[in-house]
């Protein structure tokens, strides 16, 4: 696999992915687009890897998309971003429906498209730092990236309404507060803590906890009957699995648990 903004690299059952243009802020063009969709084939299929932790080099998470880019195009403009955004929305698409968690590591800015991103991942680490914004108004556009499902299902319509019209920029402690990322660490300690979490989920019980995602996010998209009865099919495959039947039996008899992600 050939990538040319970002590194893809397997460790002790966590996928690590790095967006690697940082003199480009790591903004979001078609090379990054198709980059991110291959590195979402790779993951999905290649069953060593039990979680993710995603990353960025340079100050900047990042900045949304390339409107130097989008300017040089030129008349093609729309064209561009319609087959950019079958990759980057597909990209997100699977992200979403693999049954492994995904952690990011945010630190500087995600604004624009990376919020949009940002906002898809499972788990979300910040710096102390970061700064979170739409912006995609302050461009005269509007939203894409999927901003207008996670980034409104996590914060809510009314906040959801407030940063797209008003382009209101957050800082982590207010993000943290209105639910858009989970924990905020100090910056120098962003990839260190989004690497820890994913590894602490690779593992434990990778099998449950991919699918207790599952689980979350059709119960959240469907009716209750729907929800309790995916909930059923879910648990009770789980308490046939190898991880299942070791964690009621060390419950039972009062013991740590050693699970195989199985």
């Amino acid at each position: 696999m050939e990538l040319s903004t970002m590194t893809y690299e397997v460790r002790d059952r966590v996928a690590h992915v790095r967006f690697t243009r940082p003199e480009g802020a790591n903004a979001v063009n078609p090379a990054f687009s198709s980059d991110l969709r291959a590195v979402m084939v790779a993951i999905e299929f290649d069953d060593a890897v039990k979680s993710v932790a995603v990353t960025a080099e340079g100050k900047v998470f990042c900045a949304g998309g390339d409107l130097k880019l989008f300017h040089e195009a030129g008349d093609r403009v729309d064209s561009l971003a319609s087959d950019m955004l079958v990759d980057y929305h597909g990209a997100i698409y699977k992200m979403n429906s693999i049954a492994k968690p995904f952690v990011a590591g945010v630190r500087g800015a995600a604004g624009g498209a990376g919020l949009s991103l940002m906002s898809a991942f499972d788990l979300v680490v910040s710096g102390e730092s970061a700064k979170y914004t739409m912006a995609y108004t302050r461009a005269g556009v509007t939203p894409d990236g999927t901003s207008s499902y996670f980034v409104a299902r996590h914060i809510g319509l009314r906040r959801m309404l407030d940063l797209t019209l008003t382009n209101r920029v957050l800082d982590a402690t207010e993000a943290e507060a209105w639910g858009l990322v989970n924990r905020v660490v100090s910056d120098d300690d962003v990839d260190t803590a989004a690497t820890e979490l994913a590894q602490q989920l690779a593992d434990g019980p990778a099998w449950a906890t991919g699918h207790a995602k599952r689980v979350v996010y059709h119960g959240y998209e469907n009716s209750l009957p729907a929800a309790g009865e995916f909930e059923g099919v879910v648990i009770a495959e789980s308490m046939g699995r190898h991880d299942g039947q070791e964690g009621i039996a060390a419950f039972a008899e009062k013991r740590r648990p050693e699970f195989t992600g199985e």
